[in-house]
């Protein structure tokens, strides 16, 4: 089944040049032009991913996107905003009204794609928000992380990796899964972002639950 993607912004030609090449990756796309149409549609298309602009007439991206996490069956939608290069204010208020990622225009088409597919892989994440074994669980809904029967609380990214892994037990995240999910392709970090992420998780939830493919990644060991 594909995914669906609603695209939300006043620029006719931009709109038109994305759903074109999403249409061509098998998207099923709609498109918005204005805040108020993508609150309507949203509801009754109920997409995987919105993609939103920033800066639109009559609601802008920012009270959109407060009023697209309002409605209930949008709560796991994948929200990410397009914005223009320089609009730190933008990146910083559309994180505060619930937006997880954000996408600097002008873009490639192609690295659009690849962006697109890696904001996607997050939503099996959002709707595994809940994982319970005899030994860890975690409610994401609560942010919520049990160890043993001690409650820990995790950082933003610690507890965002934790949940990666936890969506699927046993199965090997490798290096590039992990950045796609956690941090998004764009984001610059470090080389070793992650290995200093799974140090500080296995000092606080016990070095046996996260073990490492040398060479591939890491992976997440439950033995009831």
């Amino acid at each position: 089944m594909s995914k669906k993607i609603l695209l939300v912004d006043d620029e006719a030609d931009i709109l038109e040049l994305i759903k074109y090449n999403l249409e061509r990756e098998d998207f099923e796309v709609e498109v918005a032009y204005n805040g108020k149409k993508a609150l309507e549609l949203a509801k009754i298309f109920l997409p995987d991913l919105i993609l939103l602009d920033v800066m639109m007439p009559e609601m802008d991206g920012v009270e959109t996107c407060i009023e697209l996490r309002k409605v209930d069956a949008l709560k796991n939608v994948v929200i990410a905003f397009l914005t223009a290069r320089g609009e730190d204010y933008s990146q910083i208020a559309g994180f505060e009204a619930g937006a997880d990622d954000y996408i600097t225009k002008p873009i490639k088409p192609r690295v659009l794609v690849s962006k697109v597919k890696a904001l996607l892989r997050r939503v099996e994440v959002k709707e595994n928000n809940e994982f319970v074994s005899s030994k860890l669980s975690i409610d994401a809904a609560r942010y919520l992380v049990l160890c043993e029967g001690k409650e820990i609380v995790l950082p933003k990214k610690e507890f965002e990796l934790l949940r990666l892994l936890l969506s699927k037990p046993g199965n090997v995240f490798t290096r590039d899964n992990i950045f796609a999910a956690v941090w998004g392709n764009d984001a610059v970090v470090g080389e070793r972002t992650i290995d200093v992420h799974i140090r500080k998780l296995r000092e606080k939830i016990g070095d046996d639950y996260i073990s490492t493919v040398k060479g591939v990644g890491y992976k997440l060991v439950l033995e009831e």
